[in-house]
């Protein structure tokens, strides 16, 4: 997830702190969540998990670094349902037949079809890819192993 360093930080800290009192109350930091989207209780609930009425710049590094966190861990769940989705679409795109398994003629016309596969080049033929990812070894890529070998070529 998209973390801020100290300056960036202090520098919102600076603007929220609106009275320059060096503390941001309960409504300036409520203020800040609405507007970044962060689901958020009432100012007095938040008031009550805090202890506080306001915070220091500490006590805001501190916050910040729990929502981050709280967040950072929804974010992480959103986008593995996303890789999810998208893994299972793509596979339909391969799986031209609908069978639920990829053969090398299927996997040989998808790459075709999207640029990617070129005949005369050195690389290996589709049937190489497929036995290099086909482990019950049937001579197809069922859906985990299509996704095993899609994970494999995006790290």
């Amino acid at each position: 997830m998209f973390s801020l360093n100290r300056s960036h930080l202090q520098q919102i800290f600076n603007k929220l702190d609106k009275n320059g009192d060096g503390r941001v109350s309960i409504d300036e930091l409520m203020w800040l969540l609405e507007r970044t989207g962060i689901d958020t209780c009432r100012a007095d609930e938040l008031e009550l998990l805090l202890g506080k009425t306001s915070l220091d710049f500490i006590d805001f590094l501190f916050f910040y670094d729990t929502i981050i966190n709280i967040d950072g861990n929804k974010l992480e769940e959103n986008q593995d349902s996303l890789i999810e989705s998208d893994l299972h679409k793509a596979f339909e795109v391969f799986d031209s037949n609908g069978d639920g398994l990829i053969s090398s003629e299927e996997l040989q016309n998808a790459l075709s079809r999207l640029g990617l596969w070129d005949e005369h080049s050195s690389s290996p033929d589709c049937k190489s890819i497929i036995t290099a990812y086909d482990t019950n070894s049937d001579g197809f890529l069922d859906y985990e192993e299509f996704k095993d070998m899609m994970l494999f070529a995006k790290s």
